[in-house]
């Protein structure tokens, strides 16, 4: 089980810290008392999470690009980070087809340059890359749920370059980690919904932009299967992986962090849950297929993260939107009491 007070006093390095994700990262590691580092582009969008949690006074944040290491090193020299959480990514799928430059520079040379800094540092004692559920080869199998032990070929220019993004952290692992005594973990998520995701092409931050206009949703795609997850079930074990692993280096792999079954469900599905959810005679329509190839299907098996760590998810996925429509409610009455509000859904998923 996580502790929280692990953390307090550590110096952890966040990337990617002003995203969607990383702002609720930083927001419980701030809590739990750490010292927080971030070092990421500006928030990707306006409205940002990572504005409306007012959390940048509460820590150390680094506006930078992760491709350039010069500047990453400064960071690493500076502030000598002992655990070090990579987010930072180019992580759309379909941006990753109008800038597949882009997206491989972001995906796969910021982990090198993050590899290279953790190995020049001599502070770090523990490493989480953070990929996605879409590293895996992918034939659309139906009811076919990825282990981690299955070849690793990502189709689109975003999930292949967080599958090369895993191949450069497995190296670096081999041939300079272990002998360093540098504790190495990647985690492939599934779809991360909660409340505070701003995103453009994100099934959820469309809904609710459509939900503030008084529109029809508009969905993509609506009978593709995806492994939905509240962010906070993700964060948790991202934590305490870095947590294990900093303690003892048998905990240290590669781990899908993926829901139940049951939380498996269509687009379709999830957004008649929303809908049904949110009342107020919102409904969605199927828009079509209209985009680059996405796979059809895609299921994670977490029975290795369930036996390593005894985790389960504790928010499925009827919880899940609860709590996206109860954000939602706040960001639309008043944007002042986010900070309220992530704290107080932090505190009911972590029981305290």
């Amino acid at each position: 089980m996580l502790d929280l007070s692990f953390y307090k006093n550590k110096k952890v390095l966040i990337t990617g810290h002003t995203g969607f994700k990383g702002t609720w990262l930083c927001k419980i590691l701030i809590n739990a008392g750490a010292k927080v580092i971030g070092y990421s582009l500006g928030a990707p969008t306006n409205p940002n999470l990572f504005e409306l949690s007012k959390i940048e006074n509460q820590m150390t944040s680094i506006i930078a690009d992760i491709r350039d290491y010069k500047c990453l090193k400064e960071v690493f020299d500076e502030f000598k980070p002992e655990i070090v959480i990579h987010l930072a990514a180019q992580p759309i799928v379909r941006e990753s087809y109008k800038n597949p430059l882009y997206t491989y520079e972001t995906n796969v040379i910021g982990t090198v340059n993050i590899c290279e800094c953790i190995r020049l540092a001599k502070t770090v004692k523990s490493f989480l890359n953070v990929t996605t559920d879409k590293v895996y080869l992918n034939n659309d199998i139906l009811n076919h749920a990825f282990k981690e032990d299955e070849p690793l070929d990502g189709f689109d220019p975003y999930s292949n370059s967080k599958s090369c993004s895993e191949l450069v952290t497995h190296s670096y692992k081999k041939s300079f980690f272990n002998e360093l005594g540098i504790a190495v973990s990647t985690a492939r998520a599934g779809n991360v919904i909660g409340g505070g995701d701003f995103s453009a092409d994100r099934i959820i931050p469309d809904a609710i932009r459509s939900i503030e206009n008084n529109i029809d949703i508009k969905v993509r795609n609506p009978f593709s299967t995806r492994p939905y997850q509240h962010v906070l079930e993700p964060l948790y074990i991202y934590l305490e992986i870095a947590e294990k692993q900093y303690l003892d280096f048998n905990y240290q792999g590669y781990y899908n962090v993926g829901p139940d079954d049951i939380d498996c469900v269509t687009t379709g599905e999830l957004m008649d849950l929303l809908v049904n959810e949110w009342g107020n005679g919102i409904k969605w329509i199927n828009y079509g297929d209209n985009g680059p190839h996405e796979a059809k299907f895609l299921k994670l098996d977490n029975t290795k993260i369930k036996a390593v760590f005894g985790w389960t998810p504790k928010w499925h996925i009827l919880d899940a939107i609860k709590k996206i429509c109860e954000f939602t409610h706040v960001y639309l009455e008043n944007k002042n009491d986010i900070p309220s509000e992530m704290d107080r859904e932090i505190k009911i998923f972590f029981g305290e």
